[in-house]
């Protein structure tokens, strides 16, 4: 779908997964006349394609929280807006708890989510075991439960926003690389420069690289990520989503059988993609003890994805330092769940008017970070346990 690449634009977005799709569809909304997106592959080629698909409410943060109720808002709202969705499925969602720490945390974060609106509540041990009977009985000591949690389909995201695109009239320049700023505003690619006034960078997991070639320091990375596919049982159909926050592992129907997937936090950031065949049989093992089910069903599929992270697991959101009219924008891991509502608040930092989705889009720009990538803020604390360090 490579387009005629325009010498001028109102705005180029660099990176055709979910966020800088997502953002230009969200600046052509807003009034700007000539978008470009550019993208170096072709669009969703990456992470949006192969993620999990996972949508939680249940955020560990007040930004969080908002960011995913505005992107499950989003998914919901798709297909009066623009003719198609990403294929929302409400589900619901267990976080379960092992251990008393755990049960203090996940109180204290109850607190926090209902104030801010979330349908969310307390399971005790005996209600987990109701809920989901796929569940080892009396494993859990109980869990945090939102109704509202649920999952869309990664393809079916990636044609749902090539569709916004095309039907808002972005040009999509596939196969352009991203080369630089030029100094008089505007982006150089392998096809010749753009000028324009504003850009955002949203390279997803090659986001530090595409940051290298603007001269601009962002503490981003990717890492591998393990994604599979059981065969099918019918116990699974309604069982709830479930996330163990200590193993990163969680899991949820997918086509009769369960998906399920897990992030190793000692291997170091990179963009391998190949299947550690020894490392599935580890989700394989853990995946048995918590849902004994699936101990003896057959793996469908299996993938690995290169996933985007931060340091402290939260988006990056802001001005690039030292330019007027450049703007970031990472996911922080969170591409499906935060995707949406990341690209909104970029676009309305692009434009210079205030965030439609969090309460103060400041407090996650880059200037949260010191010279060696380290976060004034506090790490999401129900992230997946991805690298501390972006390299």
């Amino acid at each position: 779908m490579t387009s005629e690449l325009p010498k001028t634009a109102d705005a180029v977005v660099v990176g055709g997964g979910t966020v800088g799709a997502w953002c230009a569809y969200f600046l052509r909304r807003a009034g700007l006349e000539n978008v470009v997106l550019v993208e170096k592959g072709v669009l969703g080629q990456g992470a949006s394609s192969r993620a999990a698909g996972v949508v939680r409410v249940q955020g560990g943060t007040p930004a969080a929280v908002r960011l995913g109720r505005w992107s499950r808002s989003f998914y919901l709202g798709q297909r009066a807006e623009i003719g198609t969705d990403s294929g929302f499925v409400q589900q619901g969602y267990l976080l379960p708890c092992f251990k008393p720490a755990e049960v203090e945390a996940a109180h204290a974060r109850i607190a926090m989510q209902r104030s801010l609106g979330l349908p969310v509540r307390w399971l005790s041990a005996d209600e987990v075991d109701a809920i989901n009977p796929t569940m080892a009985p009396g494993c859990t000591l109980g869990a945090s439960y939102c109704d509202e949690d649920g999952f869309i389909t990664p393809p079916r995201n990636v044609a749902a926003y090539t569709a916004a695109l095309v039907s808002a009239g972005v040009t999509v320049a596939e196969r352009t690389r991203f080369r630089g700023l030029s100094p008089g505003g505007g982006v150089q690619t392998s096809r010749g420069p753009v000028s324009a006034g504003l850009v955002v960078l949203a390279g997803g997991p090659q986001l530090a690289a595409v940051g290298a070639a603007a001269g601009i320091s962002i503490p981003a990375g990717g890492v591998r990520h393990h994604v599979a596919v059981t065969e099918e049982h019918p116990a699974f159909a309604s069982t709830p989503m479930a996330f163990d926050v200590p193993s990163g592992l969680y899991w949820r129907p997918e086509e009769g059988g369960l998906l399920f997937g897990m992030s190793d936090p000692d291997e170091p950031p990179g963009e391998n993609r190949v299947v550690d065949f020894d490392y599935l049989a580890l989700m394989r093992a853990k995946l048995a003890a918590l849902v004994p089910l699936s101990a003896g069903l057959g793996v469908r599929r299996a993938w690995a994805a290169t996933i985007d992270f931060t340091p402290d697991h939260l988006p990056i959101i802001g001005a690039a330092p030292g330019y007027d009219r450049v703007t970031v924008a990472a996911a922080g891991g969170a591409g499906m769940m935060w995707g949406p509502a990341v690209a909104r608040c970029a676009a309305d930092v692009a434009l210079g008017v205030p965030s439609t989705v969090v309460d103060d889009v400041s407090l996650l720009g880059l200037d949260r970070f010191d010279a060696s990538g380290r976060s004034r803020l506090a790490a999401d604390p129900i992230a997946l346990p991805f690298p501390e360090k972006a390299s």
